[in-house]
């Protein structure tokens, strides 16, 4: 089958589950999470829940580990925490729990944000993957890199990575 027809076949609807992760966010000065609930409702996909949890790794995983545990969750977008900043942890708790990686999404991320920002797209550790059957995505929390993300990456094959992610 090729590539047009797994998109065809993928699901138009997808249940999502958006996170931040901030130490200093609150709903009303979300931004990036807001950006993200809204591109994923425009483009049709069903908002499950969102949530800010603080950038502690435990607070992380375990916000992770309730969105793969929920049968409606198809998949699970996190902002923030990608840095190299001694409080980023995200990556590592990701890392952690992803059973197959996306390397592929770090990699044009980084790419994509280089044309942007030049050189210091280097220090993202943007990263995706699938556990449980469950896409993870984790991007930058500032708004311009959601944006990008979202509109470049994200959105064109969110159905796709889902429904392979299901079989």
């Amino acid at each position: 089958m090729g590539l047009a027809e797994h998109r065809k076949k993928a699901p138009k609807q997808v249940a999502c589950r958006v996170i931040t992760v901030s130490d200093t966010r609150a709903p009303e000065d979300d931004a990036s999470g807001a950006l993200i609930t809204k591109l994923l409702a425009d483009h049709g996909h069903y908002v499950e829940g969102y949530l800010i949890v603080k950038d502690e790794p435990k607070a992380v995983k375990e916000a992770i580990l309730k969105g793969l545990a929920t049968s409606e969750v198809d998949a699970l977008l996190l902002n923030g925490g990608t840095g190299i900043a001694k409080r980023d942890g995200t990556y590592e708790v990701i890392s952690g729990i992803l059973e197959k990686k996306l390397d592929g999404f770090g990699e044009l991320f980084r790419s994509l944000s280089y044309q942007k920002i030049g050189s210091a797209a280097m220090m993202s550790r943007a990263v995706a993957g699938v556990c449980r059957g469950k896409v993870l995505i984790s991007m930058p929390g500032s708004t311009s890199a959601v944006e990008m993300a979202m509109t470049s990456l994200v959105l064109p094959e969110l159905g796709h990575l889902v429904g392979e992610a299901k079989k």
